[in-house]
């Protein structure tokens, strides 16, 4: 995969660059707080479970030692012991249904509808969630299958409109700006 610049933090970068499973614990936090800590909770959680992130990893964690290691300052999510467990049944599903290689979700995926329903298919992974992470794979690493943009849906055009769209400091402060708008239409 391509260098991604989604964080601002080279090491953080690196981990989602080379690391599906990180790429997909980012997205699964980017909810309720910075899509830049989301992003960086994986490097942080790679380096409280000793320097690795994998799915096995985390899928044999005890619960308990995987919410205290999201709990631990920084904290890891606004909301710790919830997204501790739903990162922990991502892992579980990735180890039992993808061979541990979250990669295969997208590599194996016939076209961009069906990488859209592997995606949902993921716990804590909904509609909205799904169509965004398909345009960050299509748009920035190079993971493309007929299709691809319709599944992404609005995500997969041009513009600014989330994480999908996010390569440096100025096309996240565009992104930022698209969100404001948008929660001010709905008032």
């Amino acid at each position: 995969m391509p260098e991604l610049t989604l964080t601002g933090d080279a090491e953080a970068d690196r981990l989602l660059s080379d690391n599906g499973f990180a790429l997909l614990v980012g997205m699964l936090l980017d909810q309720q707080i910075s899509m830049e800590l989301a992003f960086v909770g994986p490097r942080r959680l790679a380096e409280r479970l000793g320097g690795e992130l994998g799915p096995a990893v985390v899928a044999e964690q005890a619960p308990e030692r995987l919410e205290e290691l999201f709990r631990d300052k920084p904290a890891l999510h606004r909301y710790p012991g919830s997204m501790a467990k739903r990162v922990q049944a991502l892992a579980a599903t990735i180890v039992e249904e993808h061979d541990g290689r979250a990669e295969r979700i997208w590599e194996e995926a016939s076209d961009g509808r069906d990488l859209l329903r592997r995606l949902k298919a993921l716990p804590g992974f909904g509609d909205q969630k799904a169509r965004i992470f398909v345009a960050l794979l299509g748009k920035q690493c190079g993971v493309r299958p007929e299709g691809w943009q319709e599944a992404a849906g609005d995500y997969g055009r041009e513009g600014y409109r989330s994480i999908a769209d996010v390569t440096d400091p100025e096309s996240l402060e565009l992104v930022r700006d698209f969100k404001r708008a948008q929660k001010a239409k709905k008032g």
